[in-house]
């Protein structure tokens, strides 16, 4: 089968991820980008899912990336169960090595502009879903709480991750802290002592 995914205004690693997905249900995909870093990030992925690759830049801006299954790519699929590769941000615990933990003390990614902040840790947090394993667990603390309110931009991230069995500690002290106690839409209310207990039994914790 074939199909043309329109990935034009959306930001990493959204373009990647819907042609990692589109490619994994069909034969031939069709990808239109607008920037050049989603350009090579599709390219890495092809190289990764032994997929074909092929690029053309329609007009000025704009890509339209041409993705086709090739029979290695659908053998390795097959000898490895029928998995396709993933795509992954983040390290993922050794197998066995115990659980991996999210700890994210801030609604905003690194230090410096806060609006890229805020473009990273929502990229930061769709792509966690995308993990596999998936971490065991998700802690909030201080600004990180405000990312688990009512009017998240990542609450349906957020959520998806809960169904799929990631537990998310949102600290209660902080919540008390910036009145958000009637607003949290995610995870659940937890105190210092579990957070403690739940970074100390992990294997890695990764902070964004």
């Amino acid at each position: 089968m074939k199909t043309t995914v329109d990935a034009r205004g959306l930001a990493c690693p959204q373009p990647v991820l819907l042609a990692k997905k589109a490619i994994a249900e069909n034969e031939e995909v069709t990808v239109i980008v607008d920037n050049d870093t989603a350009v090579e990030n599709i390219r890495r992925l092809a190289a990764k899912a032994a997929c074909d690759f092929s690029v053309t830049e329609k007009v000025s801006g704009i890509w339209e990336i041409a993705l086709v299954r090739t029979q290695s790519s659908n053998q390795a699929a097959a000898d490895a169960g029928a998995v396709e590769p993933e795509f992954s941000c983040g390290v993922a615990p050794t197998m066995g090595a115990g659980p991996l933990v999210v700890v994210i003390s801030d609604n905003h990614m690194g230090n410096g502009d806060d609006v890229l902040g805020d473009v990273l840790i929502r990229a930061f947090i769709h792509t966690l879903s995308q993990l596999k394993p998936l971490p065991a667990t998700i802690i909030c603390y201080n600004a990180g709480v405000k990312l688990a309110v009512k009017e998240s931009a990542v609450l349906d991230d957020l959520q998806q991750l809960a169904q799929a069995g990631v537990d998310i500690l949102v600290c209660g002290t902080c919540v008390n802290y910036f009145g958000l106690g009637d607003r949290i839409a995610a995870g659940r209310i937890s105190n210092m002592y579990d957070i403690l207990e739940t970074m100390a039994g992990a294997a890695h914790l990764v902070r964004p």
